[in-house]
């Protein structure tokens, strides 16, 4: 049985930092693709960002490139999504979501093709 919790969201200034967790339990993080995507109120569900543990190689989108990074932690059960210099326009529900196949990337855009998801967790940016 997976299971994917995020945690770490909150609410912040814009400028400020969080540093969102998903501990994956179920599924070896040896090998696998985690996810992070978000919605906010009335926008479309987006992908944010993602690592292919494998190779270590990662996607992020391009409004948060060089203020979001992934990473997995060495124990390989947790994957962190640190954000850096949020802006309102971060303010969202962000999900994880992880799977046993690398993940997919089409015209720019992370495929949300993951099997498996947390329950979100809010980030809010004023």
């Amino acid at each position: 049985h997976v299971q994917l919790v995020e945690s770490g969201g909150g609410s912040v200034q814009a400028g400020g930092s969080l540093r969102l967790s998903c501990v994956v339990s179920g599924l070896s993080l040896g090998s696998a693709s985690v996810g992070w995507f978000r919605q906010g109120v009335g926008k479309e569900r987006e992908g944010v960002a993602a690592i292919w543990t494998a190779s270590g190689n990662t996607y992020l989108t391009d409004s948060v490139m060089g203020r979001f990074t992934i990473a997995r932690d060495n124990d390989k059960t947790t994957v962190f999504l640190q954000m850096n210099n949020l802006k309102p326009e971060d303010t969202a529900r962000y999900y994880c979501a992880a799977g046993p196949d690398p993940y997919t990337v089409i015209a720019g855009n992370l495929r949300a093709d993951f099997p498996y998801w947390g329950q979100g967790t809010q980030v809010t940016v004023s």
